[in-house]
């Protein structure tokens, strides 16, 4: 997996994260650091995981309800 590149608002990220917002955290992730959607989704997910791990309260949807459904 990728890392967060420094240059990303990490506040702006984990809100789209957080709201389940994916296509256009993938992009803002790309545009700062110009990676491949494959590397892009390392990344996210890596992110995503970390906020599931620090802040679990601030999700609305389970796992399994985040992750209904979408396709990368």
């Amino acid at each position: 997996m990728g890392e967060l590149p420094e240059s990303v608002d990490r506040e702006v990220l984990d809100r789209c994260i957080l709201d389940r917002r994916i296509g256009p955290a993938l992009r803002m992730i790309r545009d700062v650091s110009g990676c491949r959607l494959n590397e892009a989704l390392g990344i996210f997910t890596a992110r995503y995981e970390e906020l599931r791990r620090d802040r679990p309260d601030d999700f609305e949807l389970s796992r399994e309800e985040y992750a209904h459904e979408v396709y990368t």
